[in-house]
């Protein structure tokens, strides 16, 4: 289900960002790293579920009642993630075998393992140096310094190296942190900082979540009210959203969402903490909210937040590869098929735009012009729609069958899909700027071939 009216709190308005110089980090208040009483027992990794996300929210994360298992530990002792267990909720009648946390043991339980992340950006005016602040949420997910947020918040320090990321804690200690990896298409980010003995979250199992029961996030709204607890519940499972941002270029990116409702109260700069339930597990990232519809009307209590178990994959496989694997990689460039020619009998779909040298789309036969209209049985009437059917369905090493309309003659294509990760991409890139300043306008100016809106896959 989309919500075309709704605009949605995304990265360029997410946190609190100051004025060229005037931003001055929050006063923190009580608690901080801590050591775990016990050390950790090693448990299987979890199965992947594809999801897409964007925008902002918070909390951290303590030991939940019923215990912690251990669900990933990776390369060194301490980088382990923990998985709590919970009493199966019951719809029907309240039994209340469990015994969840009150408010104010949740909160006490996990501030030391909520963090605030500043993105410290330099910028020149007209020949003098200032620094603006960015600030947002994470928390802290293993013993040795992995912190986890969203990708919007850090987004700055992507491709730029003179951006820093700190990371700050509530009693007061600061980290300068290093990106480990992000994955813009699910808003998931891992930083690392040098500490040890921290107290790390236990993450949650989302798919026992049911509507209407509590859950709670801690964050820093606004970059100043730091550390800060709102409580709601879970409005609604299984959430479609659609969220759109502009990119470096000025290309307006859409993303669709696959989220959960609920109505805690989520501002610019909760950001990349996680949501908990009420026995102290995180059982998602709050990542979004509804502001108000093109018409004006306000809307209030209508946040997002992305379910723990679509990221506990993708969060380990960014610690431990630096990106998501397993992601298709067609190496083409699509766009729209214009409305106005649509009226002569061209279909909608995904028109291509370009195709890399070496990519699998070439190797299948895909050409420029071609129009996709399906994979497999999977219609696709627009470029988003091909970028959410490779998302939920297919991994690199995949073999489909694309549908094409070529000279408005219907074609099947075989394809087997590469892997999507930063030499496919590059290539990709290299390989369309080359292109791009191969062709000049009568000026001697050069042009994009590609116009904008275009979706590289």
């Amino acid at each position: 289900m989309e919500y075309p009216d709704f605009s949605f709190y995304n990265s360029e308005n997410d946190g609190y960002r100051g004025g060229f110089g005037d931003y001055t980090d929050p006063i923190p208040t009580s608690g901080g790293p801590a050591h775990p009483s016990e050390p950790p027992k090693k448990k299987g990794r979890g199965k992947r579920i594809a999801a897409l996300l964007l925008a902002c929210a918070v909390v951290g994360g303590g030991a939940g009642v019923g215990g912690a298992a251990v669900y990933q530990s990776l390369t060194a002792p301490d980088t382990v993630i923990y998985e709590g267990e919970r009493p199966q909720v019951d719809t029907m009648v309240n039994t209340n075998s469990g015994q969840p946390m009150t408010p104010e043991q949740l909160y006490a339980a996990n501030l030391p393992s909520c963090v605030g992340i500043t993105v410290n950006t330099t910028v020149n005016i007209f020949g003098q140096t200032t620094t603006s602040a960015a600030s947002g949420s994470g928390f802290v997910l293993t013993q040795d310094g992995y912190i986890v947020t969203n990708y919007h918040v850090i987004e700055e320090a992507v491709n730029d190296s003179s951006v820093t990321i700190e990371v700050s804690f509530s009693n007061g200690d600061k980290y300068t942190a290093k990106l480990v990896g992000g994955e813009k298409d699910n808003d998931v980010a891992v930083l690392k900082i040098e500490a040890a003995g921290l107290q790390p979250v236990t993450l949650g199992d989302s798919d026992q979540l049911v509507v209407g029961e509590s859950v709670y996030a801690i964050g820093n709204p606004l970059g100043e009210l730091t550390y800060t607890l709102t409580d709601g519940i879970v409005s609604a499972l299984d959430r479609l959203i659609t969220t759109s941002s502009k990119n470096a270029n000025g290309q307006t990116e859409t993303t669709t969402l696959n989220v959960l409702q609920t109505n805690c109260a989520i501002n610019p700069g909760n950001s990349g903490g996680p949501l908990f339930d009420s026995y102290g597990n995180v059982v998602g990232i709050v990542s979004a909210k509804y502001t108000e519809s093109t018409s004006g009307v306000s809307a209030e209590g209508l946040g997002f937040a992305l379910p723990i178990n679509d990221v506990k994959e993708i969060i380990s496989d960014l610690i431990e590869h630096g990106y998501v694997t397993g992601k298709p990689y067609l190496g083409v460039q699509v766009n729209v098929v214009d409305e106005s020619v649509q009226r002569y009998g061209i279909p909608a779909g995904a028109v291509v735009e370009y195709v890399a040298e070496g990519s699998c789309a070439q190797k299948a036969g895909l050409q420029v012009n071609d129009i996709i209209t399906a994979i497999d049985d999977t219609a696709v009437d627009s470029p988003s729609a091909l970028t959410a059917a490779l998302s939920s369905d297919y991994k690199a090493g995949d073999t489909a069958t694309l549908t094409v309309v070529r000279q408005q003659q219907e074609v099947k294509l075989t394809v087997t899909f590469d892997e999507k990760n930063a030499e496919t991409e590059a290539a990709n890139q290299n390989q369309q700027n080359t292109q791009q300043g191969q062709q000049q306008n009568p000026n001697g100016g050069y042009y994009y071939q590609w116009p904008f809106g275009s979706f590289g896959w």
